[in-house]
């Protein structure tokens, strides 16, 4: 993973925890959390407040998240929102948190200018132990306090001020007066200055989760289905009535049709589609390059293409099907017949603009695992995982073309993939926190070994 550390294509936009104060602040709310705490003097963290170099150093990268369920968070600074999250065992985690930071902004950032604000994600359940456990999932809700529990106080506070002036006798209470003041020194004054958070929950109808080798579960839509990427069989008797897995790829795709989910690359308005395509057949002649042994150190675009020519009988099914499908689109050629038993398929489809535009090109991310550039926006998790098992030059020509051609515009990348798909804020991370995290180990295996 060295290589794509040092592009920012890992790790990216952590924030560094450094000065004593903060680490401090940390190692209380991380104890209130977990009974642990660090050793180290410095490490950096994501939106929830995750280090992996605190995961390295107690064997453990889900420290604050037992069980994958109910995750926990940390914050320090409400500069946490732009970072990512790693280790995600739900797709829905890291808009929840940035939702969280933005909404109670200013409330953060006065809290967290004295403490940490520590907190849990809270799930309808406890415990996923079985796949059934999921749809006992329903709503989410975020519990937050300083670990010196401020808002508890000022809530306690609130309430005997409100007695107070209900009270006749109060101004006679000396027990209640006393309590008043020592929260007070706690608190500040709660009636010009109130610090609350506002309550939130967040429906939890149509999600990704990493449990049980990765499950897509729609409910909230009209013809609602479980999609697991492992066979089915394995999950046992759900309660729904549709559950294919990423064999019954006929079944996925009325599935999708049927819910209003895609639509064809080529028919989407806003993009260059015959250069998405483009693109997405480099990948495949990539992929087959490696199966081949050919050595891809410091191929261009050109190189490629010239590969894709020179060796066109060779290349798999994927390939010629979007070759046809550019053919139709730019030189007016017949209509390629792709149907949702040709490899390609799924290579030919975005999300429509729906409410869950980011959960299916997820999917679609996965059903089509060659397109590494949709892979890495869209299923960082997957992408990292069959990273580690490419070879040297593959590993080396992906990491230089997502830095050339994604880190330098990722906004304008998604753009003109996506064309109406939200953007996700991934600032560039500096080089110095780079080379720190080089140095250091991630959750996703020991950095220093790769060479």
């Amino acid at each position: 993973m060295h290589r794509l550390i040092k592009r920012g294509l890992m790790f990216g936009n952590l924030v560094e925890v450094s000065s004593p104060v903060l680490v401090e602040r940390y190692n209380r709310a991380l104890e209130h959390l977990t009974g642990k705490r660090t050793a180290l003097k410095d490490f950096h963290i994501d939106v929830s407040g995750f280090s992996p170099e605190i995961g390295d150093e107690l064997v453990d990268d889900l420290y604050l998240n037992q069980g994958g369920c109910n995750r926990q968070f940390i914050l320090l600074t409400t500069e946490q929102k732009t970072a990512p999250l790693l280790n995600a065992k739900f797709s829905t985690s890291r808009e929840i948190l940035k939702h969280f930071i933005e909404e109670n902004e200013p409330q953060l950032f006065a809290l967290t200018a004295r403490d940490a604000v520590a907190g849990e994600l809270v799930n309808s359940v406890f415990s996923v132990a079985s796949p059934e456990r999921l749809f006992d999932i329903r709503k989410l809700v975020i519990e937050a306090d300083t670990t010196e529990g401020t808002l508890r106080d000022a809530d306690a506070l609130g309430r005997m001020v409100d007695r107070f002036k209900r009270e006749e006798d109060a101004w006679f209470d000396d027990v209640l007066i006393a309590e008043m003041i020592g929260l007070a020194k706690r608190t500040g004054d709660v009636t010009r200055n109130p610090v609350r958070l506002k309550h939130m929950e967040f429906a939890q109808e149509n999600f990704w989760t990493a449990h049980f080798g990765g499950l897509y579960l729609f409910r909230g839509v009209d013809h609602p289905a479980v999609i697991a990427k492992e066979d089915k069989a394995t999950l046992g008797d759900l309660p729904i009535k549709h559950v294919f897995d990423f064999e019954d790829r006929n079944q996925i795709a009325k599935f999708l049709e049927y819910n209003d989910l895609v639509e064809p690359i080529v028919k989407a308005r806003g993009i260059d589609a015959g250069a998405i395509l483009r693109q997405k057949m480099d990948f495949i002649v990539v992929d087959a390059a490696q199966d081949a042994g050919v050595d891809l150190t410091g191929a261009t675009r050109r190189d490629i293409r010239a590969l894709a020519r020179d060796h066109a009988e060779h290349l798999p099914e994927e390939y010629h099907g979007l070759r046809k499908l550019l053919a139709w689109a730019e030189d007016g050629a017949p209509w390629p017949r792709i149907t949702s038993d040709h490899p390609a398929y799924f290579y030919t489809l975005r999300a429509a603009d729906t409410e869950d535009r980011d959960l299916v090109n997820m999917m679609l991310a996965e059903l089509a695992p060659k397109d590494v550039r949709q892979l890495f926006i869209c299923h960082k998790e997957v992408f990292y995982r069959l990273y580690r098992g490419w070879t040297e030059t593959k590993k080396s020509f992906v990491a230089d073309f997502l830095e050339r051609e994604y880190q330098a515009d990722k906004a304008g990348a998604r753009a003109a993939l996506f064309g109406h798909d939200a953007p996700m804020e991934e600032p560039t991370p500096s080089p110095r926190v780079r080379e720190d995290l080089i140095q250091r180990v991630g959750p996703w295996g020991a950095v220093r070994r790769e060479r």
